[in-house]
């Protein structure tokens, strides 16, 4: 065996940490990822940064927190400059290339004002969160202005499947009796099959992009190591999926919805407008989940399969042991629990997210099999490959901890106390029904392991005491009793927020190893001196000696400083 070369870095979109079968779900079954977990390590409290897509993995591909990189929301871009994993390992000689989704925007304007073309190389770069695309899919649908892949769509109409979009009419949709069109948009076509032949929907698609990465890179360049992001699209919705997957479940494989009547009643101001949403009142029902859950265990079956493929290839080209594979999700789906449909708040089913890292080299034979149960953020991913490729860490740029001691044994403690998310909710209803002003729209919530604590700005705050209430039914963000459990994690919340993490230009390091006055002064730069015999004194007795003994051709500054000759042993 030799250590790790590539890493195929592998995202679902809107995957519950819970619908696994190594996460204790009791009918859908995933071999090929429980495999996975045998394999490596399994990390049974990871947390996303954000409860919506862009925010989400906007965090995990810059390894900072969302008020750090500011890209708050789905489609608002992180800043041009702002650095990524490619960013951070392609001066290292890693290759780090996309396949599949990311729900970035370009900063346009950013790249406009630093006189950059969008369509040159670095242009591209910024516009794909660092990566250098293989093939970008985002499967957006199209009135909302991001269009669907061409090439996806090209491809089906190669393969006889015609129509305007044949990503919305065939991948999306199913038919009725007659053969006409029913879109998948709509809830009550999910246990409809996809129109698509599996082999032609999304997931299998991504799945032959990233072995035909796989191939190319070996044709083209065997030694050069690689990082392949593999972002799937699924099971995202629409929720609707191909035969056989669309027969596998029905609605005795529903579990019951995680929820109360006590959730409704004086609920928190904002999670009651959240409840209050068309999807939410939707998911609410009991005849949407028999329709929709079946639908969307199927597209993670079909995951899992596209999984065992994937994951084959590997081996069949001979570098299953030098990859590393890590398998996540950018957060997960309420599916009606709590009264809810999609995700943007912070329950488990919306935050918590699997997360599987299988390390080929030796030295993580130890934990082989294992499951951790630190807590985990998604921001700690990027470290992990900086640290893996032999990169200094930069502390002073990424907010997330490396899990590679977690890989090889080595880890003595939790680094880290707890975890933070953030969400800004100023793009939906909620804002309004509230009349709330956008710069008040942000919730963040910090977990220490047993409370999570949820500070909505102008309201009270809202508190789950995991230990006695695991499913989060109890809101007690009003309860006098936990009054000093509510003002511990406000100041931790507070002590977090107050910390800066702006200065990404100026290493730590390079402020505490040294004197900074010190260096202002070599430099000639004097301030506050009242006389020459002051400032005599100053270089002589405290940081002259010290620039002395660091830098031997300081004494000639010092001469010019005092303006006349110091003589040697003075110095």
């Amino acid at each position: 065996m030799m250590p790790a070369k590539n890493v195929l870095f592998i995202m679902c979109d809107q995957l519950r940490w819970d619908y696994l079968s190594c996460y204790g779900h009791k009918t859908l079954h995933t071999p090929h990822i429980d495999a996975l977990a045998g394999r490596g390590v399994r990390y049974d409290r990871a947390y996303v940064q954000s409860p919506v897509c862009g925010a989400s993995r906007m965090s995990t591909y810059t390894g900072r927190y969302v008020h750090a990189h500011g890209a708050s929301w789905n489609f608002v871009p992180i800043k041009a400059g702002e650095m990524t994993i490619g960013d951070h390992l392609r001066p290292l000689g890693v290759r780090s290339v996309l396949i599949g989704k990311t729900h970035m925007k370009a900063d346009a304007p950013g790249m406009a004002r630093l006189g950059i073309d969008p369509k040159s190389r670095i242009g591209v770069r910024i516009a794909e969160c660092g990566f250098d695309p293989f093939e970008r899919d985002d499967g957006i649908h199209p009135y909302s202005g991001h269009e669907p892949n061409p090439r996806y769509n090209d491809v089906l109409r190669e393969k006889g499947l015609e129509a305007e979009n044949p990503w919305e009419e065939y991948a999306n949709a199913g038919e009725d009796e007659d053969g006409d069109l029913l879109s998948g948009w709509f809830l009550k076509n999910a246990d409809r099959p996809a129109r698509v032949p599996d082999p032609l929907s999304e997931t299998p698609y991504i799945t032959g992009r990233a072995m035909d990465f796989i191939d190319d890179a070996l044709d083209t360049d065997p030694d050069q190591p690689w990082v392949a992001h593999v972002s799937y699209i699924k099971p995202h919705w629409p929720y609707i999926v191909p035969e056989p997957y669309a027969s596998m479940f029905g609605p005795d494989n529903v579990p019951p919805a995680n929820r109360s009547d006590a959730e409704r009643e004086n609920a928190h101001p904002v999670f009651a407008q959240f409840m209050n949403r068309r999807v939410s009142r939707n998911f609410s029902r009991d005849d949407v989940r028999a329709k929709v859950i079946p639908a969307y265990m199927g597209l993670i079956k079909q995951i899992d399969d596209q999984m065992g493929r994937l994951f084959q290839h590997l081996e069949d080209r001979g570098i299953a042991d030098q990859t590393m594979i890590v398998f996540t999700s950018d957060h997960g789906d309420y599916l009606g629990d709590h009264w809810l449909g999609e995700k943007e708040l912070f329950h488990d089913e919306s935050l918590r997210v699997p997360l599987i890292i299988y390390d080929p080299s030796p030295e993580a034979d130890p934990t082989r099999g294992k499951v951790n149960t630190d807590l985990i953020e998604s921001i700690d991913l990027a470290p992990s490959f900086l640290e893996m490729y032999g990169g200094a860490p930069v502390p002073h740029v990424m907010d997330g901890h490396s899990l590679i001691d977690t890989l090889t044994g080595t880890r003595t403690s939790d680094p880290r106390r707890y975890v933070i998310s953030e969400y800004d909710y100023s793009f939906v209803e909620p804002r309004i029904a509230l009349d709330m002003p956008a710069r008040d729209c942000w919730l963040r919530m910090i977990f220490d392991g047993r409370y999570k604590y949820i500070h909505a700005e102008r309201f009270r705050p809202m508190l789950y005491d995991l230990e006695d209430d695991p499913n989060e039914l109890n809101d007690l963000g009003a309860d006098p009793a936990l009054a000093e459990v509510r003002a511990r994690l406000h100041e931790a919340l507070f002590e977090w927020a107050r910390k800066p993490r702006q200065r990404a230009t100026v290493a730590d390091g390079a402020i505490e190893g040294t004197n900074i006055q010190d260096r202002i002064g070599e430099a000639g730069i004097l301030i506050g001196y009242w006389d020459e015999a002051e400032l005599e004194e100053a270089i002589r007795n405290e940081w002259g000696p010290r620039l002395a003994n660091a830098n031997p051709l300081v004494a000639p500054t010092l001469n010019k400083l005092l303006r006349r000759d110091v003589s040697e042993d003075k110095t």
